[in-house]
């Protein structure tokens, strides 16, 4: 069995390290033959110089920022050109524990109709939303995701248990309404039956279109306790940025009018409308993007005030 891991970074230099140590000290289960492969966007920082220090793990470099869904396609793409049975997708703030990809197979062998599995992922000790809650003995024990739900009455993904410091009480395998592109271990035949992340998002809610369209082919999404993995969360994005007021925003309505039920299909036009006038400037950007059909990276860069 041949297994892709691919990591797409963009100026990831601070703590791509961290990740690509925790791919390199990886428990393989026997029989199993396995690349990682970088995908750069075009980094401005000392990301590849960085990455290089990993000299078994293959590099790609694009010329431009190609978002999170193309860079990770460019990744996928070579990896099916190879043959590969399963592709993995983590992030490059996320640190694997070693363990967590013998139990990501050892789960495909058991649950054939599944198609998309997952970790369970703490928050990396320092990076809890309420950092007051805890304990020190508590850190690293924080969840982040066990798995999603879809809140169609707001249009996102909600994380079941997140904030809750895990005693055990998220042991068992579950089907879950999506999986968190911060670990994602996909069999070939998802991609060869439903394609790639769809380009038109370029960053957010990407994973959770690609999840929608794997079950109405049928396939199952679950997560997997037993695959664990820490998050330093919003390393790249920054929570609260105008880059996730723009591409949240935008993404949003995609996503919603792509497969919310039809009230809250109108509901979303309505608050869109509302945005366009009173929201945030990214925000307001967003709207009217997406109703020109400025998908992709869209009018966003990074720094650029409106």
């Amino acid at each position: 069995m041949k297994i892709t891991v691919v990591v797409v970074n963009w100026n990831g230099g601070r703590y791509i390290a961290k990740c690509l140590t925790a791919l390199g000290h990886l428990h393989l289960p026997s029989g199993i033959e396995l690349e990682t492969i970088v995908v750069d966007n075009a980094s401005t920082d000392n990301s590849v110089s960085v990455i290089n220090k990993f000299s078994s793990f293959k590099l790609i470099k694009n010329p431009d920022n190609l978002g999170y869904t193309e860079g990770n396609n460019v990744g996928i793409r070579q990896a099916l050109a190879s043959r590969s049975d399963f592709i993995w997708i983590v992030n490059p703030d996320i640190e694997v524990s070693p363990d967590s990809l013998t139990a990501l197979v050892k789960a495909a062998g058991i649950y054939p109709q599944t198609g998309i599995f997952g970790s369970k992922i703490y928050f990396a000790p320092g990076y809890e939303f309420h950092k007051d809650r805890y304990t020190k003995k508590d850190l690293g024990k924080v969840i982040w995701y066990v798995g999603g739900l879809n809140d169609w009455n707001n249009i996102q993904g909600v994380h079941p248990g997140v904030d809750e410091v895990d005693h055990g009480q998220f042991q068992d395998d579950r089907v879950t309404d999506f999986i968190t592109g911060a670990s994602m271990f996909v069999r070939r035949q998802v991609f060869e039956e439903i394609g790639l992340f769809d380009p038109g998002y370029f960053l957010y809610y990407e994973e959770n279109d690609f999840c929608r369209r794997a079950e109405r082919k049928g396939f199952n999404l679950m997560v997997i306790p037993k695959s664990v993995a820490w998050h330093a969360n919003a390393q790249a994005t920054g929570v609260g940025s105008p880059l996730q007021d723009y591409y949240i925003t935008r993404n949003r309505l995609l996503f919603g009018l792509r497969y919310a039920p039809l009230k809250m299909k109108i509901l979303l036009i309505r608050q869109s409308l509302k945005l366009l006038f009173t929201g945030r400037p990214w925000q307001k950007k967003g709207v009217w993007d997406f109703y020109t059909g400025n998908m992709g990276r869209g009018s966003f860069v990074p720094g650029k005030p409106l």
